[in-house]
């Protein structure tokens, strides 16, 4: 787990647009997906789910479905991730089985994120680290709390909220693993263009560790 993370935005789009938009994703580079909506129900909203895990599987992508475990587990995702709000990690593992991955969201807070790992999070995820469209009023988390989380924790750390390539390499240096982006890659006319802009930065830092002597 280690590069750009794409979450789908919360779309009346139709499906075949998304679609399209996740596949340009992966191939500038995206590691990982995360299928996010708020707005469907039902069989079309299942029928949403279905088309963007093929676009994943097709790619070798993991797919991650938001906030339900019965649901992801019925859609044959490869994981969920969960917020404050939703259900337990260890009801998800039971749901879920111990091979998918769960995500856990921990803000602003290294102890919520401790008793996720502790509880069999596959990784954890802070922020906002900046203003972002999306949620607009999510709590902040500062870099100097992804590096005090990097030394504490031994899972993979996702930092998410309103990152743009040109602030994100301060995450990526502060410790995070990967970046999770909606509008910076979804949002953007050419999502392939924008998502490598992202995944560079991951090379560029990995090229920059190898060079250490």
């Amino acid at each position: 787990m280690r590069g750009l993370y794409v979450i789908t935005p919360n779309t009346l789009d139709p499906v075949e647009i998304l679609s399209v938009q996740v596949a340009k994703a992966i191939r500038g580079g995206a590691v990982m997906v995360q299928y996010r909506d708020k707005r469907h129900r039902g069989a079309e909203l299942t029928t949403r789910i279905a088309r963007v895990r093929e676009v994943c599987k097709l790619a070798g992508i993991p797919f991650i479905l938001n906030d339900d475990p019965r649901l992801a587990e019925l859609c044959e995702a490869d994981g969920v991730h969960i917020g404050e709000h939703d259900t337990s990690v260890e009801q998800a593992r039971r749901v879920l089985g111990k091979a998918k991955i769960i995500g856990v969201s921990c803000y602003d807070s290294v102890s919520l994120a401790k008793n996720a790992q502790s509880m069999g999070a596959s990784y954890v995820a802070f922020g906002s680290f900046f203003p972002s469209r999306t949620k607009p009023h999510a709590r902040r988390a500062s870099i100097a709390l992804l590096q005090q989380a990097k030394l504490r924790l031994a899972i993979p750390i996702v930092a998410i909220g309103g990152i743009k390539p040109r602030n994100a390499m301060a995450l990526i240096n502060a410790g995070a693993d990967m970046v999770a982006v909606v509008d910076g890659v979804c949002g953007q006319a050419d999502p392939e263009r924008a998502a490598r802009s992202y995944s560079r930065l991951f090379r560029a830092q990995n090229y920059a560790e190898e060079s250490l002597p």
